[in-house]
């Protein structure tokens, strides 16, 4: 019996349970900063990812039908018209590792910039496929959205991400959400709704 290393066995496990099987399906997806970094804790690269988020929708096929900015995190429902979800994701976080890497190497007033940088070649030398920097973790658990239910679940979920974290009172006061959308607002994106 072939055995494998418990963590390769899970990550193989992993691998197999969140992938885009549908290309035309909804998706829910979460991505996370290297070790969980609190980067979205300035204007600026939350400004970025906002920004990079309207260029996909607009130039590459990318419907957002709901979208969360954590300090950490991003939490999207959302669908490629090009039926390639993975590759317009891909390329998203290829483009803002890169331009969020440079803003803070840059960023004269970026207390944490030497530390942060240091994460991110951390990070890059265990990877096996990161050459000098890594700013977002590899997987982006991608879950179809069969049912209404499911839909309403994590529209909910991503929506009160920052209540429940306890940086606001009412989902709509999150600067960095489509919750504002619906709530009859209008948001810092514009959004295709469900």
């Amino acid at each position: 019996m072939l055995r494998l290393p418990i963590n390769k066995l899970l990550s193989e496990t992993i691998s197999r349970k969140y992938k885009f099987y549908n290309k035309e399906g909804v998706y829910f997806v979460s991505f996370a900063t290297v070790y969980w970094l609190d980067i979205f804790v300035r204007e600026v690269y939350c400004n970025t990812i906002v920004e990079s988020l309207d260029y996909c929708r607009k130039n590459k096929g990318l419907e957002i039908f709901c979208w969360c900015i954590m300090p950490s995190h991003i939490h999207l429902i959302i669908r490629a018209k090009g039926n390639n979800p993975e590759i317009v994701l891909g390329k998203f976080k290829e483009h803002t590792s890169k331009l969020l890497t440079k803003q803070i190497a840059e960023n004269a007033e970026e207390s944490r910039k030497e530390w942060l940088l240091w994460m991110f070649k951390r990070a890059a030398s265990k990877s096996s496929n990161v050459t000098n920097n890594q700013f977002w973790q590899h997987h982006n658990k991608p879950i179809e959205l069969w049912t209404p239910e499911v839909t309403e679940q994590k529209v909910n979920y991503i929506h009160n991400n920052p209540v429940a974290s306890g940086f606001v009172k009412e989902a709509n006061y999150w600067k960095y959400s489509s919750a504002i959308d619906y709530a009859g607002g209008k948001g810092l994106l514009e959004i295709d709704y469900i």
